[in-house]
């Protein structure tokens, strides 16, 4: 498919390149393509504090849109892809392991799992329809089959004189050892300054859910956002002036975003439903279909009949092994599970909600992301020294 507004995933030249140069710094072994440009800058001297700021949902067009003058554009080096999916799940699970996506098998928000026979939100751990928590399973799937080994763990193994911080809200799943609570951009820029003032090696991986939880509420045209990226903008600036020259910063985001245009369910089109042996999975801006053998023509038919022009259909073979949406490396073995023999990745600003006749599915969001437009493929890369 050619469109001057698709973006695909650049496994050469991604996300996974940055917190590889990151790895290879701290002495881990990697497979896995770095930043040249960060290589480089890594290598012009032995930094005490190496902070990796992630600000969710930064896209390089909005940084471009609201602040195309300001301190963090003047300090981009690059502009890099996102994985795929441009979603939270699967580059943030990216930035946390070193691996992408094809290795981790945390793709998307949610996922199936034949062991529960239920699809899970993969980081709230509850039933994707119902939203509610499993009640007493047999079997942790996440400690199981899900878990891999952190960078955390893999900097502090390969460098044994550094000490690795994690900085996150209060909500989110602790991975590090050396777990920081900051639930805003202000305690989160506090606790940075706290620890570059410690006097050991550090490697601190500090996580902003914003500006992304305020696109999703208002839109990438709010100025809500434009308020926060601007604020945020200075309290960076005002951070790294108090910090001294053995530290380094870099900031980059998981995805990008994009207005939500329009959206649809499949439970408003029975011919599309009489295809599925079970209901849809992952994202509404990538959903991934399991389809009975014998009607694998008509579906697509079907399908492309109604969503040709806003979403991209293809096979499982192709989008794993011919376009490598979900990178390369050691498959895990989940992700032959998790991906039917269909998927569906938006190229406008369309959704298809995800939901049964047992519960209504999720609200509509003014903003969202997943899908392979430009807005929400690139990001910056910012280093400040």
């Amino acid at each position: 498919m050619e469109s001057k507004n698709i973006i695909m995933p650049n496994y050469e030249k991604c996300i996974l390149g940055t917190i590889t140069s990151i790895l290879k710094y701290y002495n881990v072994e990697t497979k896995h393509k770095s930043s040249e440009l960060i290589d480089k800058v890594l290598k012009e001297k032995q930094y005490k504090n190496v902070i990796f700021l992630v600000l969710d949902g930064l896209g390089e067009h909005i940084l471009n849109k609201i602040s195309k003058d300001g301190f963090l554009k003047l300090n981009q080096v690059d502009c890099v892809t996102s994985v795929y999916p441009s979603t939270t799940t699967a580059a943030l699970t990216t930035y946390y392991s070193g691996c992408p996506p094809y290795e981790t098998a945390w793709i998307a928000w949610s996922q199936y799992f034949k062991e529960y026979g239920r699809a899970l939100d993969m980081f709230s751990h509850n039933e994707s329809y119902m939203r509610e928590p499993l009640k007493s399973p047999l079997m942790n799937v996440y400690e199981k089959i899900m878990k891999y080994e952190t960078i955390f763990e893999k900097i502090e193994m390969a460098s044994k004189d550094v000490k690795a911080y994690e900085i996150e809200p209060e909500y989110a799943e602790r991975r590090s050892k050396r777990c920081i609570k900051a639930n805003n951009i202000d305690e989160i820029i506090m606790n940075i300054e706290d620890l570059c003032t410690m006097p050991n090696k550090k490697f601190i991986f500090a996580y902003s859910d914003n500006p992304d939880g305020l696109l999703h509420k208002y839109g990438v045209e709010s100025e809500e956002v434009k308020i926060f990226i601007k604020e945020t903008e200075k309290k960076i600036k005002d951070m790294c002036e108090k910090l001294d020259n053995e530290t380094i910063l870099i900031i980059s985001a998981d995805h990008g975003h994009k207005d939500i245009e329009k959206a649809y369910t499949l439970l408003d089109y029975p011919e599309i439903q009489e295809c599925l042996i079970m209901p849809a999975s992952l994202e509404s801006r990538v959903i991934t279909f399991w389809v009975k053998e014998d009607m694998k023509k008509v579906f697509e038919e079907r399908f492309n009949n109604v969503f040709k022009e806003e979403f991209w259909l293809m096979t499982k073979e192709e989008f794993l092994d011919k376009y490598h949406f979900l990178g390369y490396g050691e498959k895990h073995k989940k992700i032959d599970d998790f991906i039917g023999n269909y998927i569906a990745l938006s190229i406008s600003g369309s959704i298809i909600r995800l939901e049964t006749f047992l519960a209504e599915g999720k609200p509509v969001k003014k903003s969202t992301h997943c899908g392979l437009t430009k807005d929400e493929m690139e990001v910056p890369l910012i280093v400040i020294k």
